[in-house]
């Protein structure tokens, strides 16, 4: 079944002077979908996120939002850059007031304190936010954004500074937005948010699009991984992995860690369960995103 997207990017190109921001990137975000933005610093994510809220303009291209072709983002997009934007000496429930009052009447749109609880900051919701965690001011800048009852959010770092109570609700509400139909794009630094939340990611390093897909096709991508492997027979299992092709034993002696493709490790898998041994643990040591984001990472300190 085809997905109606909420994002369609084709070729975009944004200069800073000199500076090649974004060099063709392409970007298909679905509605109903959590799309994770990772990529090194300076690779063009917050440019990227800057376009779809319509804070800029791209050079070239072509860049349509909820099926609208856009230079300026449309109504029912909303999120923030950079962190949110909050008056300090004002409320947590002030800086919302404010907010809807500069947005104009909305009979739709959730109420103040409901917005408040859903990212669980109702209980500081009289406290001056100058006194705010970095944690508290991204959730009140989620809080924010959920006034505009968003078809498309959009959000840089939005796990920032969170506690793990913190990082809980926000997983919470951003998987409820999704279910009901809106589309998130995030940048994160934090593989194991863009693990847990998101069903497809781009990889973006200096400018360009490395990898654009379901996180499951990098593990199925040309890159060998390290596992944990546990078994109820570890000098049988480590004999059998010694066997097989494409599978090369790092290092233990009980819990062993191999490397290979994924093709190769289904082998394994399947060699021990005919030999009768028990797989009790198959684990990355590093998951094939972080891998991905390491290698690309190294890739432009050795070009340096």
């Amino acid at each position: 079944m085809v997905m109606p997207m909420a994002v369609r990017a084709r070729t975009i190109t944004k200069c800073f002077g000199d500076v090649i921001a974004l060099d063709g990137v392409d970007l298909d975000v679905a509605e109903g979908r959590i799309h994770g933005l990772v990529g090194p610093n300076g690779a063009g994510k917050t440019t990227l996120l800057g376009l779809l809220l319509g804070l800029a303009a791209a050079d070239s291209g072509r860049l349509e939002i909820l099926g609208a072709p856009q230079g300026r983002a449309p109504a029912g997009v909303a999120g923030f850059v950079d962190g949110p934007g909050l008056y300090p000496s004002l409320t947590a429930r002030q800086n919302l007031a404010a907010l809807t009052a500069l947005r104009g009447p909305d009979p739709g749109a959730p109420g103040i304190d409901d917005v408040l609880e859903r990212v669980g900051l109702i209980q500081v919701a009289d406290d001056r936010t100058r006194g705010f965690s970095l944690g508290m001011r991204q959730r009140l800048g989620l809080a924010a954004a959920l006034l505009a009852r968003p078809r498309l959010l959009v959000l840089d770092e939005p796990a920032n500074g969170l506690d793990p109570s913190g990082k809980r609700q926000v997983h919470r509400v951003l998987t409820e937005l999704a279910r009901n139909g809106t589309a998130v794009v995030l940048s994160s630094h934090r593989m194991d948010d863009v693990e847990a939340l998101c069903s497809e990611v781009t990889i973006l390093a200096t400018g360009r699009v490395v990898f654009s897909g379901p996180l499951a096709k990098l593990a199925a991508e040309n890159r060998e991984l390290d596992y944990r492997l546990g078994t109820s027979d570890p000098d049988a299992a480590r004999r059998l992995a010694a066997d097989t092709p494409g599978v090369r034993v790092v290092a233990g002696t009980g819990l062993l860690i191999v490397r290979a493709l994924t093709p190769a490790l289904d082998t394994l898998v399947t060699a021990l369960v005919q030999g009768g041994i028990a797989v009790r643990e198959l684990t990355p040591v590093v998951s094939p995103l972080e891998a991905a984001f390491l290698e690309l990472t190294d890739q432009q300190e050795a070009a340096r």
